[in-house]
């Protein structure tokens, strides 16, 4: 399986000494779906996935620009580097995150939305 949440956390015993068995089996629609790590690039690149049902989704794999809101005005801006994120190698490898502050042409902006599974870059002023 690709990648399943929720890890065995409960006591392995029940009260009584008697041994806690598995609740259920792992299911395939409880498997998350793969990182997309979207970079800061020159050119945008947005990759197409199949979802449950046959819905399609977008992935953004490589980001050139953000969209940010300045003094009631969105303006779509160039992104220059990440500066700020929540994991120190995420900001070295310029990988873009919702709530990473990246550098743009006008300042710094903090990601507002999740770059990957909307497929496309927003963000507000700081």
């Amino acid at each position: 399986m690709d990648q399943y949440h929720r890890p065995h956390d409960k006591k392995v015993c029940a009260g009584t000494g008697g041994r806690r068995r598995k609740f259920r089996d792992k299911k395939l629609s409880h498997v998350g779906g793969v990182f997309a790590a979207t970079k800061v690039a020159a050119k945008d690149l947005k990759v197409s996935v199949r979802g449950r049902g046959g819905s399609m989704g977008v992935k953004l794999k490589k980001a050139s620009t953000i969209n940010v809101v300045a003094k009631d005005k969105m303006k779509s801006v160039k992104i220059i580097r990440v500066l700020e994120s929540h994991n120190p190698e995420f900001v070295r490898m310029n990988i873009i995150t919702k709530g990473a502050v990246v550098e743009t042409e006008l300042g710094k902006a903090r990601i507002t939305n999740r770059v990957g599974q909307d497929g496309i870059v927003n963000g507000v002023l700081l």
